[in-house]
């Protein structure tokens, strides 16, 4: 599919005023996949989780899907979890300590 002859008049709302307008995110590998323009989900997919090839979540589950218990695999997800995102929010060294807090706990519960 080509974006090449999209007109976003051709797709406005009803008391559309020009200012704002977010056409979402294309969720799509090939033109035969569904797009979507619905508006940012920072639910099921923020943009600090997304970022990348995979999401986060997705890196997280296959990394502790070994782990011996239940409470190491979440300080490893919860250390993944701030290392992955580090970049993508506002602040990079609050990140970069909470990740080193769960994981001097992981270290302790080894």
């Amino acid at each position: 599919m080509s974006f090449s002859n999209f007109n976003v008049s051709t797709y406005m709302c009803d008391g559309y005023s020009g200012k704002d307008f977010n056409l979402g995110s294309i969720n799509a590998k090939t033109s035969d996949d569904i797009i979507s323009f619905g508006p940012k989900d920072n639910v099921n997919s923020p943009t600090h989780y997304t970022s990348g090839s995979q999401e986060a979540i997705d890196v997280i589950e296959d990394a502790i899907k070994d782990a011996p218990s239940v409470k190491v695999g979440m300080l490893q997800a919860q250390v993944l979890k701030y290392l992955l995102r580090i970049w993508l929010k506002s602040d990079a060294k609050e990140d970069a300590e909470k990740a080193r807090w769960y994981l001097n706990r992981l270290i302790e519960s080894l």
